[in-house]
């Protein structure tokens, strides 16, 4: 299939109406045709994995071109290079997010790459990186609580950053980090609880949300289960 096969079929399902309710969530609707999650996975799964039709996707600049591109492109053929120059593109959280979820954390140098983009200045590149940290955290459950704990002192020294975009995406890494098993829950919280006296209205928003997730009855529940569940099998 052609990238303007593609674009031909995203036209298809359009829906304005879609674009008006963008905002109403912090999206950027700009080059965006309102096409949903739900359209965008029913044709990528129609299209396959191809990595040169993503990066032709993903250079149309259409919003939701972008987001499929993501889901086709395919992660062993991802080089460094491209994913710095991909985030450079990030206009808005939910590209952001879905790229970190569809593609980015799937790499071999994810780990990698989520600690050096944190260290970017521009908005969503440094969620990009926070936003790749959750999206391991939640996705592969085959690394070591040390490669997560590596993650720590960088949630920790951005929690100050007061922008909405970046703020939430530090919230959402230390919250899925510390939902992975018991032992890193409870050094999630800890981080929280150190956090919390950080003297920056950012810093105490992500430890509160953070802290009452955490330490609520159901999570603690299921890690507690989780637990008992791994040694029986061992």
């Amino acid at each position: 299939m052609t990238k303007e096969q593609v674009i031909v079929k995203l036209k298809r399902c359009a829906n304005p109406k879609n674009i008006e309710g963008m905002a109403r969530f912090g999206i950027n609707s700009k080059n965006s045709l309102g096409v949903s999650i739900p359209d965008l996975r029913k044709l990528a799964k129609e299209i396959g994995k191809d990595h040169v039709l993503a990066q032709k996707l993903w250079d149309s600049k259409i919003h939701e071109a972008k987001i499929l591109a993501s889901m086709i492109d395919e992660p062993k053929l991802v080089t460094k290079k491209q994913a710095d120059q991909w985030i450079k593109d990030f206009d808005s959280w939910d590209v952001c997010d879905q790229v970190c979820m569809n593609l980015f954390d799937k790499t071999s140098f994810a780990f990698e790459r989520a600690i050096l983009w944190t260290k970017n200045t521009a908005e969503f590149e440094k969620r990009a990186g926070f936003a790749l940290m959750a999206s391991l955290a939640f996705y592969d459950k085959s690394f070591s609580d040390e490669k997560f704990l590596k993650f720590f002192p960088l949630i920790k020294k951005y929690s100050i950053d007061e922008r909405n975009f970046v703020r939430k995406a530090i919230n959402w890494a230390l919250r899925q980090i510390g939902k992975r098993n018991i032992n890193l829950n409870k050094q999630a919280i800890e981080l929280a609880k150190e956090i919390q006296n950080i003297n920056s209205k950012s810093a105490r928003w992500i430890a509160y949300d953070a802290i009452k997730e955490l330490t609520n009855r159901g999570v603690q529940e299921r890690l507690i289960n989780k637990k008992f569940l791994y040694k029986a099998r061992v």
